[in-house]
C-alpha cells in the first residue's frame, strides 16, 4: 500500500481499466472508474462470449512470457471465484503446408518446444484421426498446445467491475461523452456532456478504440479496427466440443481465421484476425457486404458440417490498433497528470491477469520488464502480433 493515497480517474471499464482500478487500488489509490455504458459495455472490445487465451506467439518472447503468466493466474483466479471462466481446451493451430521457418505456426512449435513446452505435432493423419471434423485434407501440418484456450470474457468483465466495487472503487456508468479535460495543459480530470466534472492526481484514458478520438495526437500511431464475429448454433453441438475440437487457427498467420469450441449454449465462434476496415469508433457498426458468403465458404473448405449451420448472431469488435501491433501504455508527453493505457490490437485480453500491475507500475514509475515495449514512440514500420494476417 502506499504511504499516502493519491487519487486516480480511469476513462473505460474493459480489461485495461478494471485490471488498472484493482492494482491501484490495492496500492492505496482513491480509484473513481467512468465509462460511456454499463459494465460489461456490449460495444467494448473485452466484451463477448468469448476469447483466446494463448502463450504462442512465434519468436517474440515478452508475450510468450506474458502469456505463460497469465495462464497461471487464469487457473488461479478459477480457484478464487470458484467458477471456471478460463477452460484450457488446448490450442490446434494448422497449415495448409508444411510448417516453414519465418511461419507463425513453425516459429511458435520450436520456440514453445525450447522453452520446455509439450507441443504435440499434428498431421493430416493426426487431424483425421483426433480432430474429424477438419478437413485434413486441406490441412497438411501444424500442431496442439495444450496450455491453452478461452475465456469467458463477458463474464470475466462482470466479476471484475463485481471486485472492484466491493473493493471500493467508485464505479460511474452511462456517462454521457465523457472526456479529459485540460488546465495549462495539465489533465485535471474528466467531464461529461451534462455538466459533471470529476477531478484527481492522475487520469488514465483506456477507452479502447476510442482513445485516439478523446486524444486527436495519436491519430498518426492508434486507430479503431472493425473486425467481424460469427456465432453459428449447429444442430448437434457435440462434435465442435473439446477434446476433438479446442480452439484453434486454421492458417492463421496468412488468413486471420480462428475459432472456439461449442459453449455451454451450443454455440460456436468463428472470426477472422486479419487486416479489418478503418473505422470510427462512434460510427454504426454493420457487416461489409457478402460477409456471411465469405465465412460460410472458409467453412466449407475448413469445417465443412458446420458450413451450413444455423447463423445466430453476429457482432463487429473494434480493435485499438497501433501501427506496430504494441500496447500503447504510458505517461503522455508534456500532458502532466494524463496516462494512457490502449491499443489492444486485438489479443490484449488473454493478459487480462498481468494487465493491471503493468499499467500500475507505469503510473507509479517504478520498474516493470515489460512496460518499455508499451512507452510512447515514434511511428516506424508496421507490425503485429504475429497471429495476424495482413491480408
Amino acid at each position: 500500500m502506499k504511504a499516502t493515497a493519491s487519487s486516480v480517474l480511469i476513462l473505460g471499464g474493459g480489461c485495461f481499466g478494471l485490471t488498472a482500478a484493482l492494482e491501484l487500488r490495492a496500492r492505496g489509490w482513491q480509484v473513481t472508474l467512468i465509462d460511456q455504458g454499463r459494465l460489461p459495455h456490449p460495444d467494448a472490445a473485452s466484451t463477448d462470449i468469448s476469447k483466446v487465451v494463448r502463450m504462442d506467439y512465434a519468436t517474440d518472447k515478452q508475450h510468450t512470457e506474458m502469456g505463460e503468466r497469465s495462464i497461471e493466474l487464469w487457473h488461479q483466479w478459477n480457484a478464487q471465484w470458484k467458477e471456471n471462466l478460463y477452460h484450457e481446451t488446448g490450442f490446434l493451430v494448422m497449415s495448409r503446408g508444411a510448417l516453414m521457418p519465418g511461419g507463425f505456426e513453425h516459429d511458435s512449435l520450436v520456440f514453445g518446444t525450447g522453452r520446455g513446452h509439450s507441443l504435440h505435432r499434428t498431421s493430416a493423419e493426426r487431424l483425421r484421426e483426433c480432430h474429424p471434423t477438419w478437413n485434413a485434407d486441406a490441412y497438411q501440418d501444424g500442431y496442439l498446445n495444450p496450455r491453452g484456450g478461452w475465456v469467458e470474457s463477458g463474464r470475466v468483465i462482470a466479476r471484475l467491475a463485481a471486485e472492484a466495487r466491493a473493493f471500493g472503487v467508485q464505479i460511474h456508468e452511462d456517462v454521457a461523452h465523457p472526456r479529459p479535460i485540460f488546465a495549462n495543459r495539465c489533465c485535471t480530470g474528466i467531464t461529461s456532456a451534462d455538466g459533471r466534472t470529476w477531478q484527481a492526481d492522475a487520469t488514465i484514458i483506456a477507452a479502447g478504440a476510442w482513445t485516439p478520438s478523446l486524444l486527436p495526437e495519436l491519430r498518426e500511431v492508434m486507430w479503431a479496427t472493425a473486425q467481424t464475429v460469427f456465432h453459428f448454433k449447429p444442430e448437434n453441438p457435440d462434435p465442435f466440443t473439446p477434446p476433438h475440437f479446442p480452439v484453434w487457427g486454421a492458417d492463421i498467420g496468412r488468413t486471420g481465421w480462428y475459432g472456439f469450441p461449442a459453449n455451454a449454449d451450443g454455440l460456436v465462434k468463428v472470426a477472422n484476425h486479419g487486416p479489418g476496415r478503418r473505422v470510427e469508433a462512434s460510427a454504426l457498426r454493420s457487416l461489409p457486404d457478402g460477409e456471411e458468403a465469405r465465412y460460410r465458404a472458409f467453412l466449407q473448405e475448413t469445417f465443412p458440417s458446420l458450413a451450413a449451420a444455423p447463423l445466430y448472431s453476429t457482432r463487429v469488435c473494434l480493435y485499438c490498433d497501433t501501427f506496430d501491433g504494441a500496447f500503447w501504455i504510458d505517461h503522455v508527453p508534456d500532458r502532466p497528470g494524463l496516462i494512457v493505457a490502449a491499443g489492444d490490437s486485438g489479443h490484449a485480453f488473454k493478459f487480462t491477469p498481468v494487465m493491471g500491475g503493468i499499467i500500475a507500475d507505469v503510473v507509479e514509475h517504478k520498474p516493470n520488464p515489460w512496460t518499455r515495449r508499451y512507452r510512447w514512440r515514434e511511428r516506424t514500420a508496421a507490425n503485429s502480433d504475429g497471429a495476424r494476417a495482413s491480408s
